[in-house]
């Protein structure tokens, strides 16, 4: 199973259409097995919610340009401040479902992939209790969490892989020196792999910005993971 993930769009403050697009076209280009979307579809600063809110329903359009027979969202911290069913409600109309604490069961090959989704830990609506699934050893969980640094309460339970996001990398990376801000939550998983315990988790930078508008020394990332 080949999986792509992208994370952290931000769409219409920084992030402008032709560059999402672009993404599309490049995630298109990769012939996928699977797409996840790990997040923070908007922002809730600097400009209102209101205007989050409406340009909400243009980033989903242009997401369900994404051609792959699977397609899996998570919200982001972001989409919970401005309106986690309204967020959700719109990927969800441009036929993106969307795991909200939640699990669904993928049946590939004669065997069977749990693929699960947190809410937001920044705004204590993780439960992973709830959401991950009790799985047997033969069957394999990935688990779909915005912030990374929930990792050592993932440990614990039967999580194979975890994929997250949250952090951009760190966006702004001067030479020599660490990332300047990292939002909580996102401040010891910054990007990469690691590993804790039975469960591996990988860290994309994600595509957009927070702010301010731009990156440095810290590319966008398209993640390619491939499940043997």
């Amino acid at each position: 199973m080949r999986i792509v993930q992208v994370s952290d769009f931000h769409y219409a403050e920084y992030t402008e259409a032709f560059f999402l697009r672009e993404m599309v076209r490049k995630v298109n280009r990769l012939r996928p097995d699977m797409v996840v979307l790990t997040g923070d579809f908007v922002s809730f600063q600097p400009m209102s919610l209101a205007f989050a809110l409406r340009h909400a329903p243009a980033c989903a359009e242009i997401l369900s340009g994404i051609e792959c027979p699977l397609r899996y969202a998570i919200l982001g911290n972001h989409d919970y401040v401005v309106g986690p069913d309204a967020i959700a409600g719109t990927l969800r109309e441009h036929g993106i479902p969307v795991l909200m604490n939640s699990a669904v069961a993928l049946e590939r090959g004669g065997q069977r992939v749990w693929l699960a989704g947190l809410g937001s830990a920044c705004t204590s609506d993780a439960d992973p209790a709830k959401a991950i699934p009790h799985a047997s050893a033969s069957e394999p969980v990935i688990l779909l969490a915005h912030e990374p640094d929930i990792l050592p309460d993932i440990a614990r339970y039967n999580v194979d892989l975890m994929l997250s996001g949250h952090t951009h990398g760190g966006q702004v990376r001067l030479p020599f020196l660490p990332p300047i801000h990292l939002p909580e939550l996102g401040q010891k998983y910054v990007e990469g792999l690691f590993r804790l315990g039975p469960t591996q988790l990988y860290v994309n930078r994600g595509i957009g910005a927070v702010g301010v508008p731009f990156r440095f020394r810290c590319p966008p990332e398209i993640t390619v993971l491939t499940l043997a």
